[in-house]
């Protein structure tokens, strides 16, 4: 579960250096990089979720 969210850390902080270069200076391609790294939270802090719950369980 560490390295889980580890994980979610590196990718919020990739996110939010992208998003802020886009609204900053418009650069598209940090838009197009923020949107990607956006689906791939959406999927790990989904998997958190899985596992917390699993862990809530025990």
């Amino acid at each position: 579960m560490e390295v889980l969210v580890n994980k979610i850390k590196a990718g919020f902080e990739a996110f939010a250096t992208d998003a802020s270069l886009q609204v900053e200076k418009g650069n598209k391609a940090a838009g197009t990089r923020a949107r990607k790294s956006s689906l791939e939270l959406e999927k790990l802090l989904k998997e958190f979720r899985k596992v917390s719950v699993e862990e809530s369980k025990k």
